[in-house]
């Protein structure tokens, strides 16, 4: 008979069943520590905590077209695992956050659940895309645009399911491989526990030791069948994790260039949008304040309608009208242009304010200001701004649709100039009114008080509002003259501006004008006016040249500057 060594017992040895239940519990220690602390496996990539996942479930729920983006792809992928509607919603809730946070953390890979490494793989290459981190920069921290973000990358994510299809199903085996390795654990522990029962039942009465004790063969072999079927359990998973791998591996460079370019489309769409709601004034702290459903009906009104085709036009409009508003000093000198004479003490030049170091001068210079022939510095300044309202009078009629130099229409380049003085008004808390005119039946009124933000819908429907037909200047400007009159009794608020924005040259009456002009002089108001597209309007001789303070033509209209003079003056 072979004599063991210190440790060993004969069934360790030879290979037989063990002879006792410690030895027993040696040959299961590793199914036995398993079962009793199996890893978590996670199914979410990106970590987030639960005010991140409160921000998801709020803004799916908004989203009609998040759902409807989940429905269909999980109708689409449900039909060969059980798990797939999961496995899609979490792929969008990664993709979600993934773009909604401001440092987004990934998971190891081997903390996630097999059936998940797909979407580990996806978002992987989504954040490791420079495309993405541009994104990032117009997502981060707005649940409104990551969601939108994420719809701009639904093409992409429908292509990469359908590319990781083969590496979906090699990876819902690699789970329920895993998932039978470990209820196999938890069988060894059972048929362990049971042996130790039987154990106990029989030789506790007598006061064995237990553990040294043998088991009875049938439990014996029971706990050797179930480690048997661990251990096969555990190679199963093994190479099915192993195929798993290996499928999405050869997968892994198509998904990163699907990833790449849905970033660049996600991100190249973010921008526009916002762009889009720069030009058109409404700013980050209003669209975090607007309900999301609103917000995508406007930027999706913004996108389709012909209001489009002005943003950027407006946005330069406005771009320049705040360097202008920059520039401006009011109730102060303004450019230094030469030397002229006067008694302005101000602005005596150092020369003649030297002839009063000199006694024998200094009755030159007393008699030289009583005369008012002191040299001065002549300055071209600024008009005193006004204190009422800037009304803005826009021709609509049908030759404004006439389109100029770049494919600019007459009419976008007025509504572009009139928003700007809306932002003109709004700076200097002053009311601003729209007024759209054309032929003396038609005539359309928005009005936008001083206090308050102003309405988006409105904004837009005075941009949008076209009325067509032909030219009159009596009834937009007696509008204009009623509403600062108005302003007059309630706030006794003068110096109004009043700026005509046409094309067309047009008659009035010589009792209207002896009614205008009186009001202009009561109320104190000044009348700016564009010629947009015809120098003609502008000539000495026109009506509007009577009309108006200040005219200006404007023939090219890509030039945004050629008006630029009045966002000084008003």
């Amino acid at each position: 008979m072979r004599t063991t060594t210190t440790g060993e017992t004969p069934s360790e040895t030879t290979g037989g069943t063990p002879g006792t239940l410690d030895e027993l519990a040696r040959r299961a220690g590793k199914w036995l520590s398993l079962s009793a602390a199996a890893p978590e496996r996670h199914t979410a990539a990106v970590v987030a905590d639960r005010f991140d996942r409160i921000t998801w479930r709020d803004t799916y729920e908004q989203s009609a077209a998040l759902r409807e983006l989940a429905d269909e792809l999980n109708e689409r992928h449900d039909h060969t695992h059980s798990s797939t509607y999961d496995h899609t919603t979490d792929l969008l809730t990664d993709a979600f956050l993934a773009a909604y946070k401001v440092n987004p953390r990934l998971r190891e890979r081997a903390e996630m659940d097999p059936s998940r490494l797909v979407n580990h793989q996806v978002i992987t290459s989504l954040v490791e895309s420079p495309e993405f981190a541009e994104l990032r920069r117009e997502t981060a921290g707005d649940p409104y645009a990551a969601a939108m973000a994420v719809l701009a990358q639904a093409t992409a994510l429908r292509r990469m399911l359908e590319a990781t299809r083969g590496a979906q199903d090699k990876a819902e085996q690699a789970r329920k491989a895993q998932q039978d390795a470990e209820r196999a654990a938890t069988a060894v522990a059972e048929a362990l526990q049971q042996a130790a029962d039987e154990l106990d039942e029989t030789s506790g009465a007598e006061g064995a030791d237990e553990d040294g004790a043998p088991p009875t063969p049938a439990a014996a072999e029971a706990v050797q069948q179930t480690i048997e079927a661990a251990e096969a359990s555990e190679a199963a998973a093994q190479q099915a994790a192993q195929g798993a791998a290996q499928t999405l591996a050869a997968a892994a460079p198509g998904i990163r260039v699907a990833a790449r370019s849905a970033a660049a489309k996600a991100a190249e769409g973010a921008r526009a949008e916002a762009a889009l709601m720069r030009a058109w004034g409404v700013g980050p702290g209003e669209l975090e304040r607007m309900p999301f459903e609103q917000r995508a009906r406007l930027a999706e009104r913004l996108r389709t309608s012909r209001l489009a085709e002005w943003a950027e036009l407006i946005g330069r409009f406005r771009q320049m009208a705040g360097g202008e508003r920059a520039r401006k000093v009011e109730n102060a000198t303004g450019e230094l242009v030469g030397v002229t004479l006067g008694n302005d003490l101000s602005r005596v030049i150092p020369s003649e304010l030297a002839n009063l170091g000199l006694p024998a001068l200094r009755a030159v210079f007393a008699a030289r200001y009583a005369a008012g022939e002191l040299m001065l510095y002549d300055s071209q300044g600024e008009q005193t701004t006004g204190r009422g309202a800037i009304i803005a009078c826009v021709d609509t009629s049908h030759s404004m649709y006439e389109a100029g130099p770049g494919g600019i229409t007459r009419e976008a380049w007025a509504k572009a100039c009139a928003l700007a003085l809306l932002d003109q008004a709004r700076d200097a808390g002053r009311d601003f009114v729209g007024i759209l005119f054309s032929a003396a039946d038609k005539l359309k009124v928005f009005r936008f008080p001083a206090e308050g933000l102003a309405d988006v819908a409105q904004v837009l429907d005075f941009a949008e509002t076209f009325l067509g037909g032909g030219t009159s200047y009596q009834r937009p400007l007696s509008a204009a003259g009623g509403l600062l009159e108005e302003e007059f009794n309630d706030a006794a608020r003068m110096r109004g501006d009043i700026v005509m924005l046409t094309d067309d040259d047009c008659g009035v009456t010589e009792e209207w004008m002896r009614g205008w002009n009186d009001a202009k002089h009561r109320l104190g108001f000044r009348v700016f006016g564009v010629a947009i597209g015809a120098p003609r309007v502008a000539e000495a001789d026109s009506v509007l040249d009577t009309l108006c303070d200040n005219l200006r033509a404007v023939e090219d209209l890509t030039d945004v500057h050629a008006a630029a003079d009045l966002f000084r003056v008003i």
